[in-house]
């Protein structure tokens, strides 16, 4: 299954038969005070200086959210998409929970994007599908739904296939739904990441479909974040995920040792040079 982004003039291909695309989470004003102080100043600079960053460490699609308290989004999502334009040209992932700032946002951000996201409940559902539809967007589809998250694998593919289903019946291709199966802190449960790993499982096997998470969120309140981290993405990757939104400073050269050892590197060309670019 290919999932096709598109910048202005760039191409990124998600293909459940690899190698993993990375989706970069920085451009997120949560714990980056200065991100909130410059997106409230009207200054872009830090967020072209995030996009860099991420684009330099290996990012194939960044991911724009500039959700922080008293925010108009509607007016700042898309002149933010506007600002990583005029210097970038790499598919982005719209990330907020305001249908109004993503439309906004699809209205001047050209090419084709992403939608962070989409769940299961009726009132997300009936607001963002239309909106992806009309401007020909892919969607993350969030296995929750009315009744909140569920810790049951089954269950969570259930959501995620009823998402899928009203996708398509909307017009939306089936290789433009990408699955988000929930990464929680296994800090608060110990079988969280057993719980997102399954299914990940179910859904590369009964749906075929990518997969994406948000893969730091399961090392949330402790130490040692990034060997959590790192050991959760080669266990995911190993499952089946194709498409994770993380720092990819931190994740990458993970990211590319999954995917040789996985046989979707020939001759080890992108480990060597993601590793050669961290100077390892």
């Amino acid at each position: 299954m290919k999932t096709i982004l598109r910048g202005i003039a760039s191409e990124v291909i998600i293909d459940t038969a690899g190698p993993v695309i990375i989706i970069g989470e920085c451009i997120n004003p949560t714990r980056r005070k200065k991100l909130v102080s410059t997106l409230q100043a009207g200054d872009f600079d830090y967020v072209l200086e995030l996009a860099d960053m991420q684009i330099k460490a290996g990012a194939d699609v960044l991911d724009v959210n500039v959700g922080f308290p008293g925010v108009d989004d509607v007016k700042l999502l898309p002149e933010t998409v506007l600002a990583i334009r005029s210097k970038f040209d790499i598919p982005l992932c719209l990330d907020s929970p305001n249908p109004g700032a993503i439309e906004a946002a699809l209205k001047v951000a050209g090419g084709k994007c992403l939608i962070n996201s989409v769940n299961g409940e009726e009132r997300s559902m009936k607001a963002l599908l239309p909106i992806a539809k009309e401007y020909g967007a892919a969607i993350i589809a969030l296995a929750m739904d009315d009744e909140g998250i569920t810790h049951d694998p089954e269950k969570r593919l259930s959501i995620a296939e009823k998402i899928l289903d009203r996708a398509v019946r909307t017009g939306i291709s089936e290789e433009d739904v990408v699955i988000d199966p929930l990464a929680m802190a296994v800090s608060a449960d110990p079988l969280a990441c057993v719980v997102s790993l399954e299914t990940i499982r179910l859904v590369r096997q009964k749906l075929g479909l990518n997969i994406t998470q948000g893969a730091s969120n399961i090392s949330f309140g402790l130490p040692n974040r990034e060997v959590l981290n790192s050991v959760y993405m080669a266990l995911s990757i190993m499952n089946g995920l194709t498409c994770p939104i993380a720092n990819p400073e931190k994740i990458a050269t993970v990211v590319r040792a999954s995917d040789l050892i996985l046989g979707r590197d020939d001759y080890a060309i992108r480990f060597v040079e993601i590793s050669q670019a961290n100077g390892l």
